[in-house]
């Protein structure tokens, strides 16, 4: 099975029929896709104006969709490299049993669907590095009450996903499927409807 590297030179290489450009590009989501398979190809026609189902798309729009995610997958690989050196450093110093966040970072290893929108069709507009890093940010900074993608404040709990991990926190504005480890207490109470609203002030 060929790897990432390996698919983006066939999507890269001029010598290649476009339906086979294409074709790579589109396996190579397969290793990374940020928002999951569908989302992240949704995102990546949208961006680079090509049809999802387009096999004559102009080869310059397949390679700058792959530069797109190339740039994203670099951002995500270099904080693995990261993760990795803190856990070791974690077990050396004793400390062998992982918290929430690593057991969230486990179940993503390889950065596939480390910001997964279950929605295909609803995903953030921006460029894909960008997205990548504010949520390598929020991971590195701790818990917050707000989206870490898109600093949205309307965040759903949701119990019946499409893919694993089948529930969890959604923004509803950018439609990304948050770890829990990245939202507070609090905020995570607050999506599943379990703060009771503050009462008016009587004046």
């Amino acid at each position: 099975m060929a790897g990432f590297r390996s698919l983006a030179r066939q999507v890269r290489d001029p010598g290649s029929d476009t339906a086979l450009r294409r074709y790579s590009l589109r396996k190579c989501l397969e290793r990374f896709a940020p928002y999951g398979h569908r989302a992240t190809w949704d995102h990546l026609c949208r961006r680079h104006g090509f049809g999802p189902e387009d096999r004559e798309a102009d080869p310059r729009r397949l390679v700058a969709a792959l530069d797109e995610l190339e740039a994203a997958r670099a951002v995500w690989l270099a904080y693995e490299r990261e993760f990795a050196d803190r856990r070791r450093r974690e077990k050396h110093g004793g400390l062998r049993r992982p918290g929430g966040l690593d057991e969230w970072h486990r179940r993503i290893w390889g950065g596939n669907g480390v910001a997964r929108c279950d929605d295909p069709a609803h995903h953030p507009t921006e460029p894909l590095p960008e997205v990548v890093g504010r949520l390598v940010e929020a991971l590195r900074r701790g818990p917050g009450e707000h989206c870490p993608v898109c600093e949205g404040p309307r965040i759903e709990w949701r119990s019946e996903l499409r893919d694993e991990p089948w529930f969890g926190p959604v923004c509803e504005d950018c439609g990304v499927l948050i770890p829990r480890a990245v939202l507070t207490p609090r905020a995570l109470a607050r999506t599943r409807g379990e703060l009771s609203p503050r009462l008016a002030s009587v004046a």
